[in-house]
């Protein structure tokens, strides 16, 4: 779980669930986030001064009145229409697994959420738990939490999580007696998934933002069975068994979203380790389970593919530099990918505004996905 993500904070009165996780203060924040219409126009167009077509049924010509159209302005007093398209998550709960630090998407995608009014909760790599929530509680993550009206994300609670276990019966007596699991309780899927129903009795959105490949900096051909398997079992079983624990404690239409990669249907030399076919797992996994939750309680299930970022995690690849660098100079729309491009990106997939989109994979990276040549080539010098 060595590539796990980050968010921030607030106290739950709710019913605390024992040894399950610790709470966490911060910050109110409770924000509609919205979509700037840039046009200054409304999307709908407003007949003004309009008369009734005079129409003349003598032997004289047919005759019109003029009739002038125009389309209202943000500036004019059009009843029923607002100035922006809202993402409004008001009163919905969201689970985010696999956030341990503020630099991920997963911290961005928390952020976003929270900015549209969402409640946060965390699940957090057991051996990265300490840690984050000290820094929380210190502050050092204070510049990072701030939304855009100014106020601090808040992160209602946060778990303990080892995705990589579905259940206490799962979990080998070497990670059991491990000093970095030392004093923490109740971690396995299962048992996150019944303390948060315990606490809150239900949530509407999960997040799935973690990864891990023990084996990723080497070729395939050089993985172990056991490497390839551990970065299926992390990477995407992990999004089935979340999925299969916290349904029953979603509401119908509610929305779950993963993270994927375009290496998991081009050859991205270097991401090794099986990552690869766990992406390409991942992605055909969102299919199905679209079908399946969206039968049971409509519930969508989409994956955003994400350009390369810089997080901590990215960087046990070895070579993350490299590729936010050609992704720079080849994808379509040359600049920075932000991580909060894709937390708007995810907020939008858990809106009601994404209501008709499921099982899909949304590609957040500049466009890179769309080329079929490397624009900096020598070849083509």
């Amino acid at each position: 779980m060595a590539a796990t993500a980050a968010s921030g904070l607030q106290m739950a009165a709710s019913r605390p669930c024992l040894y399950s996780s610790r709470r966490i203060f911060g910050a109110s924040a409770r924000v509609a986030f919205h979509v700037d219409t840039r046009s200054r126009l409304t999307s709908s167009s407003q007949v003004s001064s309009v008369q009734p077509l005079l129409r003349s049924f003598t032997s004289s010509p047919m005759k019109f009145e003029k009739v002038v159209t125009r389309a209202a302005s943000t500036g004019d007093s059009v009843q029923g229409v607002s100035s922006g398209l809202a993402i409004d998550l008001r009163g919905k709960r969201a689970f985010i697994a696999g956030i341990a630090d503020d630099n991920g998407y997963g911290w961005a995608i928390a952020k976003a959420l929270a900015a549209a009014g969402a409640e946060i909760l965390v699940g957090t790599w057991v051996p990265a738990l300490n840690i984050f929530e000290t820094h929380l509680r210190r502050g050092k993550f204070d510049e990072s939490r701030k939304l855009p009206n100014g106020s601090l994300m808040e992160i209602t609670k946060v778990y303990p999580l080892d995705a990589v276990f579905d259940n206490p019966e799962d979990v080998p007596e070497d990670v059991k007696s491990n000093k970095r699991y030392a004093g923490a309780k109740k971690w396995t899927v299962q048992e996150v998934a019944e303390c948060v129903k315990e606490d809150f009795g239900s949530i509407d959105i999960l997040v799935h933002s973690l990864a891990n490949g023990p084996e990723v900096a080497k070729p395939l051909l050089e993985t172990s069975r056991k490497g390839y398997l551990a970065a299926i079992s992390a990477s995407s079983y992990s999004y089935i068994s979340l999925l299969k624990h916290f349904i029953p404690i979603m509401n119908s239409g509610g929305a779950a979203i993963s993270l994927t990669y375009i290496a998991s249907e081009r050859i991205i030399p270097g991401y090794g380790g099986g990552m690869s076919s766990a992406k390409a797992a991942l992605e055909s996994d969102t299919r199905v389970l679209a079908y399946e939750a969206g039968r049971s309680k409509k519930i969508r299930v989409n994956t955003i593919s994400a350009g390369p970022l810089g997080s901590r995690a990215a960087k046990a690849i070895g070579f993350i530099e490299k590729m936010i660098e050609y992704s720079y100079k080849n994808a379509p729309v040359q600049k920075e990918l932000l991580a909060d491009e894709v937390g708007n990106a995810a907020a939008f997939l858990v809106s009601p505004l994404a209501s008709a989109v499921t099982g899909s994979v949304v590609y957040v990276d500049n466009g890179l996905n769309a080329m079929g040549l490397a624009t900096d080539s020598p070849s083509l010098s």
